[in-house]
């Protein structure tokens, strides 16, 4: 007999029963709640149109979310009653047929069963050889090609657009430095970096280069023409202006579909610009990047395929449930040096689990969900196709909309759509600006407390205005038709008219 043995401590039967988990003791019942949860599930989205868009939450609701932290236990029965009870009655809305505020998605049921499924499996997408990694590839790969940009180019997977404007500025930033950021710093650069972008650029940039360690500065918004995209002379201007000043011009940001009112810059054009001036051309395309693979409107993003970065969002165009964004690097070699590190406990080997890429040497995150599935589901159920004629479905209704403002006297339209997002205002004869303003605001608060439609605001020209993103894959033509019968009806009653 092994003498190590007796020093073993005895098996305690009992106690080893008393090993902890956080599995169910009956699994069965578990079982059936799960398909009871499915089935709620199903009603809710089939039953969307019936219930409002959004709905403010009485007290007692928001007192539940007030309660100390729990020390013991709840049935799992009960903790889903809270939530279906108070939670799912009071959502955002973006899932709705009438939900066209900000820039949102609207989900899809085989995307929600996906986002089920990867937690379930439970991988983490930093890297290695396992099937999540694989699908996470294959979608950055897909989202690669749908832009046009070459089989070498790389990519990752973030949380939404924001991150992977940062991830492609980042890449930019190191690229075009002329020293090595990553080792000595901000410090050993010679000459400030600048970047160009449009005065309709989304804020994410501002934080991008100012967590860069660039400052706000270094972003210079050029003036946009009467159609809000950029002026490409301007750009032109500002970089021999810098130059001059002693500033190193570096990247040059172009904008496919601004927040405002969805205007796409003359990406083929900028493109140009950055290739004769010598700066690394990065395409912001989290709202219409994806207009890139929708028959009727391709062309309005040709140029996109030259960028050396792309930001874009499944979130939205594609309807994946939220949150997924990607960042595409067209220099697979410039985007990993970037943010690859090789620490002794990430080493890869020639087989088992490491031997796979490791996915966090293109991004900041070591770890991350495996939300590729979401996506990776949804294409392979409808196939890509689907998805481009219901961006041209929605491109469509922006016109329609833009129509039925058109022919309304109380209402004027800012803006002619461009793409999918609609400026608009009730406008009664004898309000000056100021009145138009609250008049609007008013209209768009009583919209959302209603329940009847959600919409956001903006300025344009210094003109406030109601902005609708149609980014919806429910939305009818007899939605907008309610919708605007009821900003007349609510503007009358508010403002007199």
């Amino acid at each position: 007999m092994d003498s190590r043995a007796s020093e073993l401590p005895c098996r305690d039967d009992a106690a080893h029963d008393r090993t902890e988990t956080l599995d169910p003791r009956d699994w069965a019942s578990v079982a059936a709640l799960a398909y009871r949860i499915v089935d709620d599930c199903v009603g809710y989205l089939e039953h969307v149109r019936d219930r409002p868009v959004w709905q403010p939450m009485p007290e007692h609701v928001e007192a539940l979310f007030r309660t100390p932290l729990p020390h013991g236990p709840t049935a799992i029965e009960e903790v889903y009653g809270l939530v279906r009870d108070n939670v799912l009655p009071y959502p955002m809305g973006n899932v709705h047929p009438r939900f066209w505020s900000w820039y949102m998605g609207a989900g899809n049921f085989t995307g929600a069963l996906a986002d089920f499924l990867a937690a379930v499996q439970g991988s983490n997408l930093g890297g290695g050889s396992h099937a999540a990694a694989l699908v996470d590839q294959q979608v950055v790969g897909w989202l690669r090609d749908m832009v046009g940009f070459p089989a070498s180019a790389s990519g990752t997977l973030v949380s939404g657009g924001s991150m992977a404007n940062l991830v492609g500025l980042t890449v930019a930033r190191n690229s075009m430095a002329g020293a090595d950021l990553r080792e000595d710093g901000l410090a050993v650069l010679d000459r400030p970096l600048r970047f160009y972008a449009s005065d309709q650029v989304h804020s994410c940039h501002r934080k991008a280069v100012e967590t860069l360690g660039l400052g706000n500065k270094a972003l210079r918004r050029i003036r946009t023409d009467a159609a809000y995209r950029l002026d490409v002379s301007a750009v032109r201007d500002a970089v021999a202006e810098d130059r001059e000043r002693g500033f190193k011009p570096a990247c040059l940001i172009g904008t496919a579909g601004t927040v405002n009112s969805g205007a796409v810059d003359d990406l083929a054009a900028l493109a140009d610009l950055a290739e004769e001036q010598g700066l690394w051309f990065h395409v912001d395309g989290c709202i219409g990047a994806l207009l890139a693979i929708a028959p009727q409107n391709a062309w309005r993003v040709r140029g996109i395929e030259r960028a050396d970065s792309v930001a874009l969002d499944p979130h939205k165009w594609l309807h994946a449930p939220f949150e997924i964004g990607c960042a595409l690097v067209k220099d697979r070699a410039k985007h990993r040096q970037s943010f690859a590190v090789s620490p002794e406990y990430l080493q890869g080997t020639s087989r088992g689990i490491a031997s796979g890429e490791w996915l966090h040497e293109f991004g900041l995150q070591t770890s991350r969900g495996f939300g590729a599935l979401k996506v990776w589901m949804a294409l392979k159920e409808h196939g890509v196709a689907k998805f481009g004629r219901l961006i041209d479905q929605n491109v469509a209704q922006a016109t329609i909309l833009a129509h039925l403002v058109r022919a309304h006297p109380l209402l004027e339209l800012l803006a002619e759509p461009e793409i999918n997002i609609v400026c608009f205002r009730f406008a009664g004869a004898g309000h000056n600006e100021d009145d138009i303003k609250r008049i609007n605001i008013e209209i768009m608060l009583r919209l959302q407390e209603a329940g009847l439609a959600a919409v956001s605001d903006t300025t344009l020209g210094g003109r406030h205005c109601l902005r609708a993103a149609i980014c919806n894959h429910r939305t009818r033509v007899e939605d907008l038709e309610q919708f605007v019968g009821d900003v007349v009806r609510i503007g009358r009653e508010f403002s007199g008219a």
